[in-house]
């Protein structure tokens, strides 16, 4: 059984790569250099993907700042900073990337379709303070019906399943799910500042210290404040 993981090498697709290898799946990463603010992250998805024991790992190379839109995308939008939780919670932030998990997806299922594999696994989370609106239960259905009607295996009666199983947890149950599955978060990256060190004080940074925190855990990552 094969599977196609979507990584980026953050807290929530390092654990869903480690749960599809205890669901018993061959996986095969994919992850995206799109020109994004935190490049940084690439270093981490290759180290995560080594630790696993990944089949493959590609990642695909194209250029969103050419349209820009989001403080991921376009130096010209500042990255929002201690902000407390309620504050992440009020509205969609502007480090929102239009349509970037269409893409992903689309890639994801072209790549599935040709290895031939089951499953995409997605890390999408819809508790997240944020709110992306390609992060939420009604969008993964809706593309769950377009991996049915857009490809020959899902018009042959076998599409391939998209798998988002962090979707309805909170932060702390996705890294205690993770530290059953013995995810290495040494290794994982969640700063969108771009920085070499993670800054701790982004809303990813923020959420993600919060979490362990809650959990009386250590982050075992590094953080410039």
């Amino acid at each position: 059984m094969k599977a196609v993981i979507l990584l980026s090498g953050g807290l929530d697709s390092s654990t869903i790569l480690y749960q599809a290898k205890a669901d018993g799946y061959e996986c095969h990463a994919l992850s995206f250099d799109y020109q994004q603010r935190h490049r940084r992250e690439l270093e981490s998805a290759l180290l995560v993907a080594q630790k696993a024991g990944v089949v493959q790992h590609q990642v695909v190379n194209f250029d969103l700042r050419q349209w820009g839109g989001s403080a991921l995308t376009d130096d010209g939008i500042d990255l929002p900073e201690e902000r407390s939780l309620d504050e992440m919670s009020q509205n969609i932030p502007v480090t929102y990337v239009p349509a970037r998990n269409t893409i992903f997806l689309s890639f994801a299922l072209a790549y599935s379709e040709t290895i031939p594999a089951e499953r995409v696994y997605i890390g999408v989370n819809a508790l997240d303070y944020s709110g992306y609106p390609d992060c939420r239960p009604d969008y993964i259905q809706a593309m769950q019906e377009v991996f049915r009607l857009g490809t020959k295996q899902g018009r042959e009666g076998e599409p391939i399943t998209i798998v988002a199983p962090l979707i309805n947890l909170k932060k702390t149950e996705i890294i205690q799910l993770g530290n059953q599955l013995g995810v290495p978060w040494e290794l994982t990256w969640s700063c969108y500042a771009g920085a070499d060190v993670a800054c701790g004080v982004c809303d990813s940074c923020r959420l993600r210290l919060a979490a362990f925190a809650e959990l009386g855990l250590n982050d075992p990552v590094s953080y410039a404040q």
